[in-house]
């Protein structure tokens, strides 16, 4: 069993999973160049992997793909893409919140009973967040969010948590000093291939509810102007 994993909420990341087993992963740093490395990564992933001919015939039983939060653009692009190779490749699609992939990431880390918030970048001076505890060794749940909120908010709604903050790669620089004030959790860097553990808990369990494709936008395009409730 193959899956295809991959997820452009911040930079674009691509794996392919076979039977549990990472057997290649690519990357592209950029957080602004989503639509034209998505397709090449994916055809990086699928060569490094033997994969060399039509998806139809690669055996990929799914292509799992995070839905964000994150930016209109390139979230979109990774979606997108996601649903073309699933058709293309005759396979099932699945999407789960990348701030998900975070968490299980870094509660992984952690003691079982632990709860973290996990945040990324939403510019504007702003962030994406939710705050999760694990839901068994291979699923989390969010207790709270996602939701966009200024860097004080975060910080005053940790206040009376046992809860540590885990950045989804670097703080960014709008939200340094304010963040200094919460415990901070394992350094984590958001791996797409953890989707295969999350997607594979939810079937199990019967939630496919909870693994549709719909984007988290959480506000409007930066064009429309100001922040707005969950599209």
């Amino acid at each position: 069993m193959s899956e295809l994993c991959l997820d452009t909420s911040s930079a674009t990341k691509v794996a392919l999973v076979r039977d549990g087993i990472v057997l290649a992963h690519a990357e592209n740093d950029s957080t602004r160049r989503h639509a034209e490395s998505v397709t090449p990564l994916v055809r990086e992933v699928l060569r490094s992997s033997g994969v060399d001919g039509p998806l139809a015939g690669a055996g990929i039983t799914s292509v799992l793909v995070g839905t964000g939060p994150a930016p209109f653009t390139g979230l979109r692009a990774g979606l997108v893409t996601a649903r073309v190779l699933a058709r293309a490749a005759g396979a099932e699609v699945y999407g789960a919140s990348s701030l998900d992939i975070v968490a299980r990431q870094a509660l992984d880390l952690l003691p079982p009973d632990a709860q973290v918030v996990v945040i990324t970048d939403a510019r504007r001076h702003e962030l994406y967040w939710a705050r999760y505890r694990a839901e068994g060794p291979d699923d989390v749940r969010a207790v709270e969010g996602p939701q966009v909120s200024a860097p004080r908010t975060v910080v005053n709604a940790m206040r009376e948590l046992d809860a540590l903050l885990v950045p989804a790669g670097a703080v960014p620089d709008h939200a340094v000093d304010a963040l200094q004030q919460v415990p901070p959790g394992p350094e984590v860097t958001l791996d797409p291939s953890v989707l295969v553990r999350i997607v594979a808990s939810r079937l199990a369990r019967g939630e496919s509810q909870r693994l549709g494709t719909e984007p988290l936008y959480l506000r409007r395009p930066d064009i429309q102007g100001q922040p707005t409730a969950a599209l």
